[in-house]
């Protein structure tokens, strides 16, 4: 979890890669109208929000009723939206600290997203940064950032 630009689709990418789990994009999750409104440069509201947590949190349960091992990149930006997604204590947050800066240069750079970089700064007014969740340096590289997730999690050394 954690703002545009923080990296959730890169790490989840390479997590999915190493351990062989399926990976899901939240953002693929999006109804038509929620893209819509992001790439006109609109944010999106709780309520816009709602139907989309919801779609994410029965996916979620979809892979725990499967039991199968699933990684989710979502943005999951307040602690009332982590309550929807957290249904089952087998389920756990990763947050991609960033710094604001940094965000917006990766989302500039990020060709053929809907997410414009001036919604990234919408994006850190509205974070509730967790306090349950593994915390890792975004800023750091890739490779750095899956070794210490994975490390987290006990499921390999850093």
């Amino acid at each position: 979890m954690g703002v545009a630009g923080a990296g959730k689709t890169t790490i989840g990418q390479e997590l999915s890669r190493m351990l062989g789990w399926h990976m899901i994009d939240a953002d693929a999750l999006h109804p038509p109208q929620n893209v819509a409104k992001m790439r006109a440069g609109f944010p999106l509201t709780d309520a816009d929000r709602e139907p989309w947590l919801d779609e994410v949190a029965g996916r979620i349960r979809r892979c725990l009723d499967e039991k199968q091992n699933c990684i989710f990149a979502c943005s999951a930006l307040k602690e009332s939206y982590r309550r929807v997604l957290t249904i089952s204590a087998d389920v756990r947050l990763v947050y991609l600290a960033i710094m604001p800066k940094l965000a917006c240069e990766r989302v500039a750079h990020r060709p053929g997203h809907f997410m414009p970089a001036s919604l990234v700064q919408s994006q850190f007014a509205d974070l509730q940064p967790p306090t349950d969740a593994i915390t890792v340096d975004a800023s750091a590289e890739p490779q750095r950032v899956v070794q210490q997730i994975l490390s987290a999690l006990g499921l390999a050394s850093a």
